[in-house]
């Protein structure tokens, strides 16, 4: 068996480049920003000691239970969720490990995605409504989300796990804080807004017509 852990200069490699991409999507403006950023900015260190440095959830779960789970401290058996549901083969190529792939690096997109929205209509003073807002409210406190149940598909750890509903309880507060602020700057706009668009979870009816629109857009510059 080949022991994959100790490899402490990957754990600050994965942790810096994740800190850049989300920074560079996010671009954090204030503390209630800073400080969502550095929240899952913990998770993610977190995640990355386990993953490359010190296997704790490892150590504890074949304490307890041996070698029953079929767990042992090879880097593969970090991918908990594939010894534990049985799955074989590469972990790295399965479809659990491409829907967390999706949902990681899917949320750091919508993260810059929605931060260009939000960024123009703080310009302009304005109510931001327009691309991922067209769609859910809160598109920056979901991109988190998406990048912490992604994260959680790959490589769940007894602190990641303890961690994440803390987080995303954490930033469905934030986003219901800033809905009372923003009603307060924007009274009528905001409730009408906020009748039409859903808080976190996109209409499929609205996604639907956005991919007919797409689609008529290709047919129509192909033929």
């Amino acid at each position: 068996m080949k022991y994959d852990y100790g490899q402490w200069w990957l754990v600050a490699l994965n942790f810096f480049l994740f800190l850049v991409f989300i920074k560079a999507s996010f671009k954090p403006q204030n503390k209630i920003d800073w400080r969502s950023l550095q929240m899952l900015m913990a998770f993610i260190a977190a995640l990355f000691i386990e993953m490359y440095g010190f296997p704790l959830t490892i150590f504890l779960l074949t304490s307890v239970f041996g070698n029953r789970l079929g767990i042992d401290f090879s880097h593969d058996s970090g991918h908990l969720l594939n010894s534990l549901l049985g799955i074989k083969g590469d972990p790295h190529f399965n479809f659990l490990h491409i829907l967390s792939n999706v949902l990681i690096f899917g949320g750091i997109i919508l993260l810059g995605k929605a931060w260009k929205v939000l960024y123009n209509s703080a310009q302009k003073q304005t109510l931001a409504t327009t691309g991922p807002y067209a769609y859910v409210r809160h598109p920056q406190y979901l991109a988190f989300i998406l990048i912490i149940i992604g994260f959680l598909l790959q490589w769940p750890t007894i602190i990641t796990l303890l961690m994440a509903p803390i987080l995303i309880g954490r930033y469905i507060w934030l986003a219901e804080k800033e809905e009372k602020d923003i009603t307060t700057e924007f009274p009528d706009k905001y409730q009408k807004y906020k009748a039409s668009v859903p808080e976190f979870y996109p209409s499929p009816t609205r996604l639907l017509a956005r991919l007919k629109d797409v689609f008529n857009q290709i047919l129509s510059k192909k033929f």
